[in-house]
Formats: C-alpha cells, structure tokens, sequence
C-alpha cells in the first residue's frame, strides 16, 4: 500500500477534505438526535455493519477489496485495531451525548481535540510548537478544569471524546495505508460484534432495523453518513500537519454548539466560563500558527 503523503504534498486538497469531513461532524447531532429511541450501542453496531457494507462493495467494485485486505496485516493490522477500538469508543460516547442531552458536553470534548492533538503531535512525532501555542494550551486546560471542579457538566464525556478522537487521528496518520483501506479494515475488525449485537437485540425482539420504514432508513443511511466524513479526514490527515489539522478541527465543535442551544440544552455559568477560556486558547493557538505559515512561507526561496 501507499506510504503516508508528505504534509506538504497537495496541502489545499488536505484542507477542502478537512473542511468537509468537520463540517459533517458538526452537523452531525441533528441526524442522531432522530435517532434518539435506539441505544447508543445498537445505533453504534447499524453505523459499523452499513459503513462495511458500503465499502466492501466499493472496493470490489474498484477492484481494490482483495489487495487491501491482503496488505493489512503485522504492523499495519496492529495500527488498524487499535484505530478502530478508538473511533468506535468515540462513536459511542458521542451518541451517548445526544440521546442524553449532553451536546455541549461533546462539543466541548471537541473544542478540546485540537489541543490533544497538538500534545501528541509534539510527544509522538516531535512537531514543534512556540512558546505562545502552549499558553494557548495552557488557557484550553484552565477551561477544562473550571469544568471538573464545577461539576457543571459531564467533563468525563468531553474527555473521552477528545482522547479517543486524537488517538484516531495520530493513529490514521502514522498507519502505511491509504484513507480507503484503512477505514475498511477498521469496519471489518468491528462488524463481527456489531452484527452478533444486532442479532442478539433481534432475537430479543428489541432490535430496532427492519421494522419501522423510517427509523430503518435513517439506520441504514447511518453507513454513508459515517463512512464519508472519516473518509475526508483521513485524506486530511496525510496530506497535513498534525497541529494544522486541529486547527480546521474548530469547525465541527463550533457547529454542535450552535445545534445544542438548537435543541434546547442548557447552558450554565459553568459552560460559558469553560468556552470562553477554550475558544480564547484555540483562538491564540490559530493567529500564532498563521503567523508561523507566513514567516515560514516568506522565508521559503523563490
């Protein structure tokens, strides 16, 4: 398979990908919110067995189905679950957080992503960041913890989404596998369980496809809806910088914030505070970053 693209091979592809992938996320909670009467667990298994359904019959259609699945394997595969156990943990975190009134709470979790992001950039792949980015990040974390020590809201919730998804990414980033091959070996380690579950929630007579045309349309579409915006975001992902990558990222969190006070969720003193001091550091962090790809672009010769 394909090694990983230089961060600056095609860089305006990677932002339109990234763009388009955080602007479906951001939108996102609207359509699970339809989906609210179904547990978070089952919607989780509908989004793995129809993404992987829909990639498997486009790679054999592109011819690319047994090459892939044959390349994956040693470290490849290894890099692959464990991508997959995190975009599946964030999955069902997030629907967790819409079926329960807590869509701030994952916006917040993603306002915070960019910041993990640029933590494992610098720890794992010795990306730099200037001294004002990490006051930017030390601003973000004061947000966060107004948030634990008020108990104003589900921090825990926020922190696993912004954990699992930064794993995602860094691990998407490093894998020797192109966007497409990747994201079908991930739905094929997880449709064995997901399939025994929605058997399972059948047999029971609790199973939520296939009985209701509406409620079995939206599960069914819950594959595209899925497949597409990871799709675009691993494009992103090797095609840009890591830290730059967070900083499209605010998209998506603003976007579900915007969704949130739409459906009602409440907004406590705790909330502001704790966004205040988050888009304050994403704000820092983004016109330093600029400022560093001018002086960068200035100092490139013709």
């Amino acid at each position: 398979m394909t090694a990983p693209l230089a961060p600056a091979e095609r860089p305006n592809t990677g932002i339109l990908l990234a763009v388009g992938a955080y602007g479906i996320w951001g939108l996102l909670p609207l359509y699970m919110h339809m989906l609210v009467g179904v547990p978070a667990l089952e919607v989780v298994a509908n989004r793995v067995v129809w993404s992987a359904m829909l990639l498997i019959g486009l790679t054999m259609a592109m011819g690319r189905f047994v090459p892939i699945v044959k390349a994956a394997r040693g470290r490849t595969l290894l890099f692959l679950i464990g991508s997959a156990l995190a975009i599946a943990t964030n999955w069902l975190a997030y629907i967790w957080a819409v079926q329960n009134a807590h869509v701030l709470e994952a916006s917040l979790g993603y306002f915070i992503n960019p910041m993990v992001n640029v933590a494992l950039g610098v720890v794992l792949l010795g990306e730099r960041v200037r001294r004002l980015q990490w006051a930017a990040v030390a601003i973000a974390a004061g947000g966060v913890l107004v948030m634990a020590i008020s108990g104003g809201g589900a921090i825990w919730l926020s922190l696993v989404l912004a954990l699992s998804f930064g794993a995602y990414g860094l691990l998407r980033k490093v894998v020797a596998i192109d966007a497409l091959g990747g994201l079908l070996i991930e739905t094929l380690i997880l449709m064995p369980p997901a399939l025994l579950l929605m058997l399972a929630s059948e047999s029971r007579g609790t199973g939520a496809f296939g009985h209701e045309m509406s409620l079995s349309i939206l599960l069914l579409f819950a594959g595209p809806i899925t497949t597409v915006p990871l799709l675009l975001f691993a494009g992103a992902a090797r095609r840009m910088t890591y830290s730059a990558l967070g900083l499209l990222q605010y998209i998506a969190p603003t976007l579900q914030f915007g969704v949130a006070l739409i459906l009602g969720e409440a907004l406590h003193l705790s909330h502001l505070i704790a966004f205040v001091l988050i888009w304050a550091g994403c704000a820092i962090y983004a016109i330093d970053s600029l400022r560093g790809a001018r002086q960068a672009a200035v100092m490139v010769p013709d």
